[in-house]
């Protein structure tokens, strides 16, 4: 299992979580506001610079009109 943030399974995660924010027509700077946090937190998960742990992505996941299920099921 690579624990690097640059794996490709997280990159992949990464670009899912791009794509939820996109569908749901929100901008970074909505999505951090719904969140509590500066855009800047949005953008750096959003391009693999972050990791997120379990209970920030169930946060994240959430503010994207999302679950966590649905999430780790995309992944899959």
């Amino acid at each position: 299992m690579e624990k690097s943030i640059y794996s490709a399974e997280y990159q992949q995660l990464c670009a899912l979580l791009r794509q939820l924010r996109l569908d749901a027509g929100l901008t970074q700077v909505e999505v951090a506001k719904r969140l509590g946090e500066p855009q800047s937190f949005v953008s750096k998960y959003e391009s693999g610079e972050r990791r997120l742990d379990v209970v920030e992505l169930r946060y994240v996941a959430k503010s994207l009109g999302a679950t966590l299920r649905m999430i780790v099921e995309a992944l899959d």
